[in-house]
């Protein structure tokens, strides 16, 4: 599919026509490993194509960081995508269903950056350039049907992103001393996931590659290795992958995200 197609179907939140690799884990001849390459220079091309319409990037979002949940979705590494101004919320506001397809919610951690990190940056030299940390809700969505797909359709659909909602930001400086010290505090902690009041499960921090915080160094290494992808700056915000499953939502319903001190509650309506 090219970027146009790919871009199209974002906008109408209509399933795609076909995989962007064959079940074969083919692609136009060109092996799965090829794919997934092929797959992220196709999304830099549909990023183009938004920021040429006005659209701007305000980050990324990371996901398939949950160990726990490689195994039931077929994917077996982390994935990135664009966050966008029109992707982007914070607020009470509710979010209407019908502009995504099959759209799921996970509860995450959200960084927000405060310089680019250097070359070669240790845990600390990142934890240094970043600014705040805060709990989120990210909506997800499949262009592949029933959510079946591999991990090059993933990329080719912006990484699976659908929204992100923020809520209270926290001076990563006023938690924790040291890279250590926040990526030990967000790897004990939990979060209980709740529909209209209901829990529906219990995650962890250290679901997310032991810590949200090693997820978000471990992304930082995998944008600077991606031609053409645009490197970490100031202000930039980057969501780190659900602590739990990624559940279906629907119209009329409540979702809420109860996570450990530091990070809070935050909740989300449906329309």
């Amino acid at each position: 599919m090219s970027p146009q197609t790919l871009l199209a179907h974002a906008d109408s939140a209509q399933p795609w026509p076909g995989a962007f690799v064959d079940p074969d884990g083919q692609s136009n001849g060109v092996n799965q490993g090829d794919a997934l390459a092929q797959a992220y220079q196709t999304a830099l091309a549909v990023r183009s194509l938004r920021v040429a319409r006005g659209e701007v990037p305000r980050g990324y979002k990371v996901g398939f960081t949950n160990r726990t949940i490689w195994e039931r979705y077929q994917v077996f590494a982390p994935i990135w995508g664009t966050v966008w101004n029109t992707t982007l919320s914070e607020g009470a506001q509710p979010i209407a269903v019908h502009k995504f397809c099959e759209p799921r919610l996970e509860p995450e951690t959200v960084f927000g950056m405060l310089a680019t990190p250097p070359s070669n940056a240790s845990l600390q030299d990142l934890f240094d350039c970043i600014d705040w940390v805060a709990p989120g809700f990210e909506v997800v969505q499949s262009h592949r049907p029933g959510w079946k797909f591999t991990a090059p359709d993933t990329v080719a659909d912006g990484g699976l992103h659908g929204h992100l909602r923020l809520s209270q930001q926290l001076s990563v400086k006023d938690i924790a001393a040291s890279a250590e010290d926040l990526a030990q505090r967000l790897s004990r902690a939990s979060v209980r996931l709740l529909k209209n009041g209901e829990q529906v499960e219990q995650g962890q921090g250290a679901n997310v590659l032991d810590s949200p915080l090693h997820a978000l160094h471990h992304f930082l290494q995998t944008l600077r290795a991606c031609p053409g992808a645009p490197d970490l700056k100031a202000g930039d915000v980057i969501t780190t992958g659900t602590w739990t499953d990624a559940y279906a939502v629907a119209a009329g319903e409540t979702w809420t995200a109860e996570f450990d001190a530091p990070l809070g509650a935050l909740s989300l309506s449906f329309t």
